[in-house]
């Protein structure tokens, strides 16, 4: 049993509890009596954590004195700034190396955005260069501080998909249909190779979630909505990325630390919302959502990351009774926890750069990737001031060098000397490429099969159409380089196969022959046609979604399917997500369909099942089984939900010796075609459900139509009217908005970094007077002065300009409740035509918020 180094508020009886907390308050500062908030907020919850009715879990190293001992020793002589500081994560982008010889940090992270020299494509050579950097600033003892190696964590989510020529697996939702336990281990030892050569030594992976609501944006990164496979893959996953915990190897120089993310429950929160709220039992908690961590700490995981979710309320970065009594008490666990971005930010009481309170719940290591250098003054502050146990933190210290001699971290010289440095051949490496081939393979999942027109002749004129079938970035999704795995170009991937390029070497090799057609528009008439379509790549925030319907109903690719048949050819589909979606009208117009997941850099996987080798013989079968069931309608979403129904149960998934005709789908999905994504406002010319587009005049008011000093009008942009002409052409000042009813909360989404985004064309400007961008709701207004920027922004051509939300919270905008999220006010002589309004992680040309 892991000793607690303080009395537990859940253990104390209610009238002992209010009375210990009265007295607490009354004494208190004013940092005191906020630093007391997550505590009442557990003490008062209406599910109380009971420690003892978790299971216990064996960790799996053994006690070790020696080591010990070092730790012991070590910690002992370190002064408080470095004990502080040790516990510190900070990123890259916001840290130099003479931050870490100054304030002796502990471990630095690259999170989502960050890259050396802020380039998304930075080179591998880069990235070692950087962790030589940061290693030898940590050992640097010339200011008189203790030589403690610094550790590197990133989100190695699909292989090292940090790093320009990795190899990309399959995202975590196709290895669940898989069904491969082995083959996830062998992942593991992979992507733990290609971080090596690159100097980092800890990834934020597995991901353990198990997601029930499939709205929710992360739902790809969990591998089933079964808790049973969802264990048995966290502990391969674990065991291939450090080895297994006793064997020779274990955290060796072919080893990564792992982090089991998010402890716990993220994957259950209410409507799917990220960073939400999960709403069940205890019991529900510990049997559904814990279960990978049970297997992931008996696999002897070096790390958890705390969740960004609350359990009934309490912010799980703030709730002791689970990150210390339950994960660090009754499982064992004997690592050390670390924060997510933030995090402890969201704890009542915080702030990002001020927060004891999560030391005290029992995270060990706050992400504060921006924030660190505050939280590093206010940590020390703290234990100086008595609101902090200096036993608490030396324990939070001890478990970090402790997996630092764990990892012989000590021993060994900076990254670009250790065995695996700097050796940039093992990225995209034809073995390691081979295993993700595989993994292609065994995790295609077959739906329907009419007539058994799959597996093709690759001898035959194949179309290959879909905005899908010749785009990695696509196929990849999100954690692809960067967060949302966005904004990507094909010289980015140079050890990758698109769809396209992988079915044309194989039918081009057979004595057929291709054309790839994106829009389906073909030169020459084919046998049949693949068509390999949608999701576009997100991550967080970006991704999650108001129902199950695939792009809220807006149905291009159906167009196509439906061309193609009308032309009298066979279609394939070939489904790209991250998740089950409601495509019944999809599947209803193709004769065959199949959900390819996000595949990653390996098209020749997708190829190897759907063709026929040259010889008519079939190559390879479909093996692929639904981890998680395919919904009948789109408006149910949760499986937990009353009412849900599967299309498609958990398991499904046909062979070619199986019947693969389909009685055509129910076309109701429950939701109507306008409903709209709720971070898309404006689209294809039109406003989305629950937003009006109006005019206003000078004084604010709605204007008639008689007297507006703004005119919009239908323009061609992609299609016929799918972009709005809007000209300020009275004599006065007017404005265009978007209203929207119930008003919108995106404070969340500045919180995570997201951009209000326009997809314009700039005509004209006005010769003077000014222009402003604002959005209001709540009687608060937040507005932007945009005249010059739009005057440095290109003219007379389409382009996406993106205005970070936060920059509207700068300037006074309460982002929770926006009845009015975008608007343009300006002077007369102002022109644009605007095809799109919407929130997004990528543009363009981005404005920078005013310093205020």
């Amino acid at each position: 049993m892991i000793r607690r180094p303080y009395l537990p508020l859940t253990w104390l009886p209610l009238s002992g509890l209010v009375a210990v907390l009265s007295l607490a308050l009354t004494a208190c500062t004013d940092r005191e009596a906020a630093d007391a908030t997550s505590a009442k907020a557990v003490a008062a919850s209406d599910s109380p954590i009971h420690p003892e009715v978790w299971p216990e879990v064996q960790w799996p190293l053994a006690p070790d004195e020696a080591l010990e001992a070092r730790v012991n020793a070590l910690v002992a002589s370190m002064t408080l700034e470095e004990k502080v500081g040790q516990t510190i994560q900070g990123d890259l982008a916001s840290i130099t190396p003479d931050d870490v010889r100054k304030y002796r940090l502990g471990s630095i992270l690259a999170g989502g955005n960050s890259h050396p020299g802020g380039r998304y494509n930075a080179t591998p050579q880069a990235w070692l260069e950087m962790a030589d950097a940061f290693w030898e600033a940590s050992m640097d003892t010339r200011g008189g501080g203790k030589p403690i190696p610094i550790i590197w964590g990133l989100d190695a989510m699909h292989g090292q998909s940090k790093v320009v020529g990795s190899t990309l697996f399959p995202h975590n939702i196709g290895l669940g249909a898989t069904r491969n336990a082995e083959l996830v281990r062998r992942i593991g030892h992979i992507t733990a190779i290609e971080t090596r050569t690159t100097g980092m030594e800890w990834t934020f992976a597995p991901t353990v979630t198990v997601p029930r609501d499939m709205r929710w944006g992360r739902s790809y990164e969990g591998y089933s909505e079964r808790p049973k496979l969802v264990a048995e893959y966290a502990r391969a996953m674990v065991e291939g990325l450090q080895g297994k915990a006793g064997e020779p190897g274990f955290l060796g120089d072919d080893r990564v630390m792992a982090s089991i993310k998010h402890f716990v429950g993220d994957g259950g929160t209410f409507e799917g919302h990220d960073q939400g709220d999960t709403r069940i039992s205890e019991a529900a908690l510990r049997d559904i959502h814990a279960a990978g961590y049970m297997t992931g700490i008996a696999a002897g995981a070096q790390s958890v990351m705390a969740s960004y979710n609350s359990f009934n309320g309490i912010k799980l970065h703030g709730y002791q009774a689970l990150l210390t009594d339950v994960l660090k008490g009754r499982m064992h666990f004997g690592g050390f926890v670390v924060g997510d971005w933030n995090g402890h930010g969201q704890i009542p009481g915080c702030s990002p750069q001020n927060c004891p309170a999560v030391y005290r719940a029992g995270v060990d290591m706050p992400m504060a990737p921006d924030s660190w250098k505050g939280m590093y003054e206010s940590t020390l502050a703290a234990v100086k001031e008595g609101r902090l146990a200096m036993e608490r933190l030396d324990d939070a210290v001890k478990r970090i060098v402790r997996v630092k001699l764990r990892m012989g971290l000590f021993e060994q010289p900076k990254p670009s000397l250790r065995p695996y440095g700097g050796k940039f051949e093992l990225l995209g490496a034809p073995a390691h490429r081979a295993v993700a081939r595989q993994a292609v393979r065994e995790s295609l999942v077959l739906l329907k099969n009419d007539n058994g027109i799959l597996p093709l002749a690759p001898t035959q004129r194949v179309l290959v159409a879909g905005d899908g079938a010749d785009n990695v970035s696509k196929q990849s999704g999100g954690w692809t380089l960067n967060w949302q795995g966005s904004g990507t170009k094909r010289a980015d991937f140079p050890h990758a196969d698109t769809i396209y390029e992988a079915l044309k070497s194989q039918i081009d090799a057979a004595g057929g022959s291709t054309e790839l057609a994106i829009d389906g528009r073909y030169r020459q008439k084919p046998d049949v046609a693949i068509v390999v379509f949608g999701e576009d790549p997100y991550a967080e925030f970006q991704g999650d979604i108001p129902n199950r319907l695939y792009k809220s109903g807006r149905g291009q690719d159906l167009a196509l399917i439906q061309q193609l048949k009308r032309d009298g050819i066979p279609v394939v589909s070939l489904f790209i997500t991250g998740r089950p979606l409601w495509v019944n009208q999809e599947i209803n117009a193709s004769d065959a369909f199949a959900a390819i997941w996000l595949p990653g850099s390996e098209g020749g996987g997708v190829a190897d099942v759907v063709l026929r080798n040259p010889q008519g013989a079939q190559q390879h079968d479909f093996k692929g089984k639904l981890s998680f069931s395919w919904p009948a309608r789109a408006d149910v979403s949760s499986i937990d939900d009353t009412g849900y129904v599967a299309q498609f149960p958990f398991g499904y998934g046909l062979r070619y010796q199986d019947d693969g005709n389909l009685a055509a789908l129910s076309e109701q999905s429950g939701v109507t075609a306008s409903a709209s994504d709720e971070s898309v406002l404006f689209h294809r010319g039109v406003a989305s459900a629950g937003i009006q587009a109006r005019v206003l005049d000078a004084e604010g008011h709605v204007a008639g139509a008689s007297h507006a000093p703004v005119t919009v009008s239908a323009l061609d942009f992609k299609a016929q009217e799918d972009a709005r002409s809007i000209k300020w052409a009275g004599e006065q000042a007017g404005a265009w908005e978007l209203s929207s009813s119930p008003p919108k909360d995106f404070e969340r989404q500045a919180n995570g970094e997201l951009l209000l985004t326009v997809t314009l064309r700039i005509e004209s400007l006005p010769s003077q007077g000014p222009v402003e961008a604002y959005v209001s709701g709540g009687g608060k207004r937040g507005a932007l002065q945009i005249a010059s920027w739009l005057q440095s922004l290109p003219h007379k051509q389409w382009f996406t300009a993106g205005i970070p939300l936060k920059c509207f919270r700068k300037q006074g905008a309460d982002l929770r409740k926006l009845d009015m999220p975008f608007g343009i006010r300006s002077a007369p002589g102002l022109e644009l035509s605007i095809h799109q309004v919407q929130l997004g992680v990528a543009a363009d040309q981005r404005l920078d918020c005013p310093t205020i």
